[in-house]
């Protein structure tokens, strides 16, 4: 049974937050609340006060005035004993600390916002059905793309539509690694490695370039724009690695630019998740998004398109939405966390990225002699695949080229046929590179 709220919105008592980690994102939370707290009252009607904090190191210089501020040491004592109304998890993970601090605020009534994607993919039903239990709120604006609002656009500004589709870039570092490597030429090691030098990737960068990262901010935003509870096992998941530089040329002589992009779309098949790197038109909006900068296209059936862009990630971006989510909190600005209540999330099908119905980009390494582009052509008549173009850079018989083809929109399972069989044939010396074309 449902508690009734404990943040009381009319109340000009100080807004108590107690703020778990005092990483950058927390120490930034810190900073905007302190700097900004004439312009939060005035918005809000009632104060914001931070009575607790938690971190491991308390003689390290963050850039903030902690003084007066009580210090735990311990995140889940600081839930349960910091007398907060709303507790701030910045600490990352899906299980551990994180976690317990979640429902520990949870059990104790309070209001938790948290920027920890990972966790409210992995966990997020269980945690929004324990806010409703406790008649508390979970808010989460800064787990998806940073400083931009897409949690906010999708759970209010189209609350009356059914989403057709939502898609974008949700990656910052992956969307560095392809700007550069579009943009110099290089390879995706050597531009990985300055991404670590620059602080844009991690030291172990795999959730980034893996595609996780992006595919738990996707899974909460499919659970928001098709009204299901949250699936992340459900999404298909492809990264960056095996983007080739001749793959970043060869799109770009075709008219594509290459980008990782994260796609939840209801199709008859059921709703598919999936992230994995696109060739997108270079006319496109989403195409000229670059650098770490992070963009969301919501398809909406009444409103149509709408994109938002912005910074994806850092201290003041991601700061900010947490702000905005604790401000929402002060003046009684609530929603259940996906939408609508925990018991009115439908069950539904998930598709399998076998159903994927598009057009593809296949690079083949083929040994250049007589036969080889008759037996490719007939690995595609046998899988009931279309080619629409074909493009070979170098004419060198006996030794290796590169071959490009453009298939016309087919079913994926079918196009995986046809690459199964050709890469049986003698003469194609490594696995065919296949990306998907998005008509975005």
């Amino acid at each position: 049974m449902a508690m009734p709220p404990r943040i009381v919105p009319h109340s000009n008592a100080p807004l108590r937050v107690a703020i778990a980690g005092l990483g950058t994102v927390g120490a930034g939370t810190v900073r905007l609340l302190q700097d900004h707290a004439d312009l939060i009252t005035a918005r809000c009607g009632r104060p914001v006060e931070i009575t607790a904090v938690c971190a491991r190191d308390r003689t390290r210089d963050r850039g903030c005035d902690l003084s007066g501020i009580a210090w735990f040491d311990d995140p889940v004592a600081m839930a349960r004993e910091g007398g907060a109304d709303v507790v701030v998890e910045v600490i990352g993970g899906t299980s551990g600390a994180a976690r317990d601090t979640v429902e520990a605020a949870l059990a104790s009534g309070c209001s938790v916002v948290t920027a920890n994607k990972a966790l409210l993919a992995v966990h997020g039903l269980d945690l929004a059905r324990a806010a409703e239990q406790a008649g508390a709120h979970l808010a989460y604006e800064a787990a998806v793309a940073g400083g931009i609002p897409i949690i906010k656009a999708l759970r209010e500004g189209l609350a009356g539509n059914r989403v057709r589709r939502i898609y974008g870039i949700l990656n910052g570092t992956c969307n560095y690694i392809l700007t550069t490597m579009q943009e110099t030429g290089r390879g995706f090691d050597d531009v990985l490695g300055e991404a670590q030098r620059l602080g844009y990737a991690e030291a172990d960068p795999s959730f980034d370039v893996d595609g996780v990262d992006a595919a738990h901010k996707l899974a909460i935003l499919t659970s928001l724009a098709f009204g299901r509870p949250v699936d992340f096992p459900a999404v298909s998941i492809e990264g960056i690695r095996r983007v080739d530089a001749m793959d970043i040329a060869f799109a770009d002589a075709l008219g594509y630019r290459i980008k990782l992009l994260g796609v939840a779309e209801d199709t008859e098949h059921g709703v598919l998740q999936r992230v994995h790197p696109c060739l997108v038109p270079k006319g496109g909006s989403i195409a000229s998004v670059d650098g770490v900068y992070n963009a969301v296209v919501m398809e909406g059936d009444h409103a149509g398109r709408s994109m938002l862009e912005g910074r994806g990630a850092g201290a003041g971006p991601t700061a900010s939405a947490v702000v905005a989510d604790i401000m929402d909190l002060t003046c009684g600005r609530t929603a259940p966390a996906f939408g609508v209540s925990v018991d009115d999330l439908r069950q539904g099908p998930s598709a399998p990225i076998e159903t994927h119905v598009g057009a593809y980009y296949v690079r083949l390494m083929v040994v250049d002699r007589p036969g080889v582009f008759a037996d490719i052509a007939t690995a595609l008549r046998d899988a009931q695949v279309s080619m629409e173009s074909i493009l070979q850079r170098g004419h060198d018989p006996g030794e290796t080229v590169p071959v490009v083809m453009t298939l016309h929109k087919t079913v994926e399972a079918a196009a995986i046929r046809a690459l199964t069989h050709i890469s049986r044939i003698e003469a194609v010396v490594e696995p065919p590179c296949l990306i998907r074309i998005e008509d975005v």
